[in-house]
C-alpha cells in the first residue's frame, strides 16, 4: 500500500442561520448532550457543510468507544451560526452506511476527505473502508463516498469508481485529497496509484461515485501522499498544489503544482518533515509553510522563496488559521508540551518566535490531547480551535476554543461536549 499525501487546508467562513441552537457547555463534558434534528439547508459554498445550512460541520473519527473490536464510526456534529450544536449529530457507521463488496460490509470505516464532488451545494465524505481481497491481482478500490443532503450525510455510500486506466500495478487506490487541480471549478480527487505515480480523477463526480474523467496515472516525486483538508493553492495560479513525500514517516516532500492538466509538475523541495501546515504568516505576500520534524519546526516563508526561519518545538502537529481576523494565519503547535496546545501570533516580521497563547483543555494532563481542527465554525471570519482529550477507558472530551480579536483565542471553551454515547 502506499504512504500518506501531505495537505494543507485554509479556514473559511460561514453564512449566518438561525435554525439550531447551540447547546454545549462545561456540563456536558462527561456525556453527550440531548439528541437535536439536523437542521435542513438549501446548499452551501462552506467548506465541510454536509447540510447545507451555511454552518460548518465537524467530523470525528476518534469517539469515546467502550466496546471491543468493531469500528466505532465516524462522528458528524452539525453547525449553526453560533457555532456547533453537540446535539445535532449523526454516527456514521459501515452497518448502517457502508456499501457491501461481494456481499461483505466493510469492518473499517473511517474519514479521509470532504468536499462538494458532484457540485450540488452540499459536502460529502470520502470514507475508507477495507473491501475482501485475497491477495491475487489488482485490489478492490477501498474508497466509498457519503453524499451530503440537507438533511446531513445519510443513506447507503456508494464505491468510488476509478477506471482501469487510471490505476497502476496492484497498490491500493487509496489516499484520496479533494482540491481543484484543473481550475475549472470542480473538486477533484488525487489518490495514490504505485510507486512514483497519482490517479487524478476530474470532477464533478456522479451520484454513482464517477468522475467526469479520468487519465493515465501521472507521475509524482515520491509516493508518500497526505489526506486530510482540502488542497491549497499555494503559488496562486488558480491551481490547488498537494505536497508528495519520498518515504513514510520523517521524509523529504516537493510541492507539486496543479495546472490545465492537473497536479503533473514539480516545484520547489520541501525539508524533511513530519507534517506541514500552509498559511499566511507575514513576512511575505505569498502562502507560507510550516514543516514539523523530529528536531523542530522549519518555516519557509512565501514559498517557493528562500526566507526561513525554526521554531524548537519537536516532534509537533501543525495547523494554520487566523484566529484574530486580521488577515494573517496564526500557527496552532499540538504536541508542544505535556497536555497543551500551543498558539503562534502571525506578524508582519513573521510568526512569533515564541507562543503567543497556551491552551490547556480540562483533563489535559490526564490524557492525550490532540488539535481535530484550525476553522471558522461560528461564521465570524476568526479560526477556532477544537481540541480533543481522551483518557481512562472510552472516555473523552470536545472542547472549541474561540478565537478573538484580543489574545489570539478564548480561555475557556465556548462549547464542550464528549462522544460518549453518539448514536
Amino acid at each position: 500500500m502506499g504512504g500518506v499525501l501531505v495537505l494543507a487546508g485554509c479556514g473559511g467562513g460561514g453564512e449566518s442561520h438561525a435554525r439550531a441552537k447551540n447547546t454545549g457547555s462545561a456540563g456536558l463534558a462527561n456525556k453527550s448532550a440531548p439528541q437535536q434534528p439536523v437542521p435542513r439547508g438549501k446548499g452551501s459554498k462552506v467548506p465541510d457543510d454536509f447540510n447545507g445550512d451555511g454552518a460548518r460541520d465537524l467530523v470525528l473519527d476518534a469517539l469515546a468507544h467502550r466496546g471491543h473490536g468493531d469500528d466505532p464510526g465516524i462522528g458528524i456534529v452539525y453547525g449553526s451560526d453560533r457555532g456547533l450544536v453537540p446535539g445535532a449529530r449523526q454516527l456514521l457507521t459501515a452497518h448502517a452506511n457502508g456499501a457491501r463488496t461481494k456481499g461483505q460490509l466493510p469492518a473499517a470505516f473511517e474519514s479521509e476527505a470532504a468536499c462538494d464532488l458532484n457540485e450540488d451545494g452540499f459536502t460529502d465524505l470520502v470514507v475508507s473502508t477495507d473491501p475482501p481481497y485475497n491477495g491475487q491481482g489488482r485490489p478492490p478500490v477501498p474508497l466509498q463516498l457519503l453524499f451530503g443532503s440537507p438533511s446531513g450525510l445519510t443513506g447507503k455510500a456508494v464505491k468510488l469508481q476509478v477506471p482501469d486506466r487510471a490505476r497502476l500495478g496492484n497498490d491500493w487506490a487509496d489516499q484520496p485529497v479533494c482540491g481543484d487541480f484543473d481550475g475549472d471549478g470542480a473538486h477533484d480527487l488525487v489518490l495514490h496509484a504505485s510507486g512514483a505515480h497519482l490517479t487524478y480523477l476530474r470532477g464533478p463526480f456522479t451520484r454513482k461515485g464517477a468522475p467526469r474523467a479520468a487519465g493515465k496515472p501521472l507521475t509524482a516525486p515520491g509516493n508518500d501522499l497526505a489526506t486530510g483538508a482540502p488542497a491549497v493553492d499555494v503559488n496562486d495560479d488558480g491551481y490547488d498544489d498537494l505536497v508528495v513525500r519520498e518515504e513514510a514517516r520523517a521524509s523529504k516532500g516537493s510541492l507539486v503544482l496543479g495546472g490545465p492538466k492537473g497536479p503533473a509538475r514539480t516545484g520547489v523541495l520541501f525539508p524533511a518533515s513530519t507534517d506541514i501546515a500552509f498559511g499566511t504568516f507575514g513576512r511575505a505576500k505569498g502562502m507560507d509553510a510550516a514543516l514539523a520534524a523530529p528536531g523542530g519546526i522549519a518555516l519557509r516563508y512565501d514559498v517557493p522563496g528562500t526566507a526561513r526561519a525554526k521554531i524548537a518545538v519537536r516532534n509537533a502537529s501543525v495547523y494554520a488559521g487566523d484566529l484574530d481576523g486580521d488577515g494573517r494565519s496564526e500557527l496552532v503547535v499540538g504536541g508542544g508540551g505535556p497536555g497543551e496546545v500551543w498558539v503562534y501570533r502571525g506578524r508582519a516580521s513573521g510568526l512569533a518566535a515564541n507562543a503567543t497563547a497556551t491552551l490547556v483543555p480540562s483533563r489535559g494532563r490526564d490524557g492525550v490531547v490532540q488539535v481535530l481542527k484550525v476553522a471558522d465554525f461560528d461564521g465570524d471570519r476568526r479560526a477556532d480551535v477544537v481540541v480533543r482529550t481522551a483518557w481512562g477507558q472510552g472516555r473523552d472530551r470536545v472542547e472549541v476554543y474561540s478565537g478573538r480579536a484580543e489574545g489570539l483565542v478564548s480561555r475557556k471553551p465556548g462549547v464542550t461536549f464528549s462522544t460518549v454515547g453518539f448514536r
